[in-house]
C-alpha cells in the first residue's frame, strides 16, 4: 500500500484505535508525526508516545491513547485539514479558536509545528495540518 498522506494515515489509525478503546497504536516514524504528537501530548489528547526501533525493520512510534475515568474518549474528532491535493494556509489574523477553545488546530509554520494557540501568541500563520477535539 502506498502512503500518500502519512499524517492522514496516523490520524485514521488513532481514530480507529480510539473507537475500539485500544491502549496504544503504532504508526511509522517520521519527524513531522513526532512534532504533531508532541502537541497532542502537551494539550492532553494523548497520554504518551515512544519511538521504537527494531533491528532490520522500519522504526515506528507507539502512541498511548488517553481515556477519561469512565473510559470515555478524550479525542472525539481528529481530522486532516490540509491535504496534498488541497493545501490550506491561514494568515495569523485568520487563526481562530477551535470549538471555543476546547479543540486544537495544529499548524506547520516557519517556527515549526505548533498549536493554534501558539500561532496566535507568536502572530504567525501557516499550513493547517489538522484539527483535534
Amino acid at each position: 500500500m502506498s502512503m500518500t498522506d502519512p499524517i492522514s494515515d496516523m490520524f485514521t489509525r488513532i481514530r480507529n484505535a480510539n473507537a475500539i478503546k485500544r491502549e496504544s497504536v503504532d504508526v511509522p516514524l517520521s519527524k513531522l508525526k513526532v512534532s504533531v504528537l508532541k502537541i497532542l501530548r502537551e494539550e492532553g489528547f494523548i497520554k504518551e508516545f515512544k519511538e521504537i526501533s527494531q533491528e532490520g525493520k522500519k522504526d515506528f512510534i507507539r502512541i498511548y491513547l488517553k481515556y477519561g475515568p469512565l473510559r470515555q474518549q478524550v479525542i472525539n474528532k481528529i481530522n486532516r485539514v490540509s491535504k496534498s491535493s488541497r493545501r490550506i494556509y491561514k494568515k495569523s489574523g485568520e487563526i481562530s479558536k477551535i470549538y471555543g477553545g476546547i479543540g486544537l488546530a495544529i499548524y506547520s509554520t516557519s517556527k515549526g509545528v505548533i498549536s493554534d494557540r501558539d500561532c496566535r501568541k507568536l502572530k504567525i500563520g501557516g499550513e493547517i495540518i489538522g484539527i483535534v477535539s
